[in-house]
């Protein structure tokens, strides 16, 4: 596993031994980043589940102003951490050891909105991944969020995600092996108003 491209291209990365992290390929996250990168530059980056921190420090090579890397597992964070010094990255990054909701309803203090969330739960866990995007595509989300803002899930091709959870819309299928990658986008405000009052 290896930064693919920008300032730390070709650096390895560690993971934990064990199938409890399961990190992006590098085949995937290029694919990822590639659809990504005229955004990436000087944006603000969450990566949720972030696991060994592969994509999110994949962001911070190619340009990204800061990068929220929300992870709870000890073996997970302990590889995080290590492939942020090995990298001798110091600033531009936060490190949030708690669970997904309680980084969400932090994030969503913040002055500054986000430009891109990318979340990876376990692929079994198919309620971490309805949660996040319906917390996302919520009014209380989307306070948090850039009226142009990307979130991207990667997921098994075997699940299917929804088309819409509240004001986050299913604009975009990426599929790669067993892996895919939905992309969603926040639905104007405009739209919204008119599809809330057509159901009153």
């Amino acid at each position: 596993m290896r930064v693919i491209a920008g300032t730390y291209r070709s650096r390895q990365l560690a993971a934990p031994r064990g199938l409890d992290t399961r990190p992006t390929s590098d085949r995937l996250r290029e694919t990822l980043f590639n659809i990504l990168s005229p955004r990436l530059e000087g944006c603000r980056f969450v990566d949720l589940y972030a696991g060994t921190g592969a994509v999110g420090i994949e962001a911070l090579s190619r340009g990204a102003a800061h990068v929220w890397f929300a992870e709870n597992a000890d073996p997970a964070l302990a590889s995080l951490r290590a492939n942020l010094a090995a990298l001798k990255i110091n600033s531009g990054y936060t490190i949030e050891p708690r669970g997904v909701g309680a980084v969400l309803q932090k994030l969503a203090k913040l002055t500054q909105p986000i430009d891109l969330v990318f979340l990876d739960p376990p692929y079994e866990a198919e309620t971490e991944y309805a949660n996040t995007l319906s917390f996302l595509g919520s009014a209380r989300g989307r306070e948090l969020l850039a009226p142009d803002a990307l979130v991207i899930a990667e997921h098994n091709r075997k699940m299917k995600l929804a088309a819409r959870y509240g004001a986050l819309e299913h604009t975009r299928l990426v599929k790669q092996g067993d892996a895919m990658l939905s992309f969603f986008g926040l639905v104007a405000k405009d739209k919204e108003a008119a599809e809330e009052s057509v159901k009153a």
